[in-house]
């Protein structure tokens, strides 16, 4: 029987520690439910194409796992992952990346968010500096935010992080940490180059700053040649994370943290706080998945399908946009950015774009100091190739007139 209300119960009143009532909500997230109105033909998302799933090995996998596991793969599982999916992804990392690996080094996480996340609670004091690329992916800025940090950055430019900027800024804040986003940039698209990896390396030991390398994208390539990981180049230097969200199904929520056996247990006791264990069932799933030599060709058709809409972009854009906008060209991943000259703003432009039907997100969220006025990000892997040129004409037509 419920307690009849007293008029002094106010919710809105309650005392909501200061900073999370001061944390922003993702203007990503904002910007997705505009864009999901129906006629809105949408760049803005992070998410990849769902006709990509493979929903019949899912499946298998799924029915494999209860036939094999039975309740052992709906039970409590241990914090740091179910150790045959630890043991596998070890394996792939020393035979594959060259990262030498055991189970000690992999603590399984739900989804690479949730690893930044981790990274974040176990490092940062507030008020602690981290350095990031100029911009950054804006998701870890959420997390980061959370902990108070603060930014110090370093710009890019086709390579990669300048590594003398870097240098300049380790210097003067002494951060913490260093994230990048090293391969198929989020939100750039740009990929780090073999030299500047070496030297990011170089740079983090020097001054014994650990390098947190998310890389979700890295499997996406679809040109150029493969080059190495930070990880194994920088070796027990660098945290790396990585995700099956992009190459397999994000729903699944499963993504994997690769760093020292010194450190893990930290991010173990972390990890415990907030979820216990990633899904043990995913994890099942996922282990006879690759055990079945599944990942490699659906990593082929991703890659393939993405180049497609990739290129098909790249020559809207040159044939729609105007004189004065540029953009990058990447060779993996989901993203391209595109700066406008300097005096338009992306931002202000969304309203106009959106009553045309077309979305995208704009750049400022993903500058630490609220910079990047005249960029934006677009994803050219989840609309359709009609949407695509509709889409990039829509935003040409509109900017040549803003001009």
């Amino acid at each position: 029987m419920l307690i009849e209300q007293d008029s002094k119960v106010d919710p809105s009143k309650w005392r909501i520690a200061l900073h999370v009532a001061e944390l922003k909500a993702s203007i990503i997230r904002e910007i997705l439910k505009i864009s999901s109105q129906p006629g809105v033909i949408s760049f803005a998302g992070g998410l990849p194409n769902q006709s990509l799933f493979p929903m019949d090995d899912l499946k298998w996998a799924m029915e494999t796992a209860v036939e094999k596991y039975d309740s052992t793969c709906v039970q409590y599982a241990l914090s740091r992952g179910i150790i045959p999916l630890r043991e596998l992804l070890a394996e792939r990392a020393t035979n594959d990346d060259g990262v030498e690996s055991s189970v000690d080094n992999i603590l399984m996480v739900s989804g690479a968010q949730q690893g930044i996340e981790i990274v974040a609670r176990a490092f940062i004091d507030p008020g602690d500096y981290i350095l990031t690329e100029y911009p950054t992916y804006v998701g870890a800025l959420q997390a980061f935010n959370y902990y108070q940090a603060q930014y110090c950055c370093a710009e890019m430019d086709h390579d990669g992080i300048l590594i003398e900027k870097a240098r300049e800024q380790i210097e003067k804040h002494k951060p913490k940490l260093i994230y990048t986003v090293s391969n198929f940039q989020n939100p750039t698209g740009i990929s780090m180059g073999v030299e500047r990896r070496h030297q990011l390396v170089e740079l983090a030991q020097q001054y014994n700053i650990p390098i947190i390398d998310d890389n979700p994208y890295g499997d996406i390539r679809f040109r150029g040649e493969q080059v190495p990981s930070l990880k194994s180049i920088g070796g027990d230097i660098v945290v790396a994370l990585q995700t099956f969200s992009k190459i397999l199904a994000p729903g699944l929520r499963l993504g994997w943290m690769n760093g020292p056996a010194s450190i893990m247990h930290h991010f173990e006791k972390v990890k415990q706080c907030s979820d216990l264990h990633t899904s043990t069932i995913a994890q099942y799933m996922i282990y006879e998945y690759l055990m079945a030599g599944k990942m490699e060709p659906q990593i082929k058709r991703i890659s393939e399908f993405y180049k497609n809409k990739c290129d098909l972009m790249l020559q809207s854009l040159e044939k729609e946009f105007p004189a004065g906008a540029t953009w990058t060209k990447p060779d993996g991943g989901l993203f391209l950015w595109v700066e406008l000259p300097e005096n338009m703003s992306a931002k202000e432009l969304l309203n106009k774009a959106i009553e045309r039907k077309v979305a995208y997100v704009y750049g400022e969220p993903f500058f630490p100091d609220g910079g990047g006025d005249n960029t934006l990000r677009l994803n050219f892997c989840t609309p359709s190739d009609e949407e695509i040129r509709e889409g990039i004409k829509r935003l040409g037509q509109l900017i040549h007139e803003e001009m």
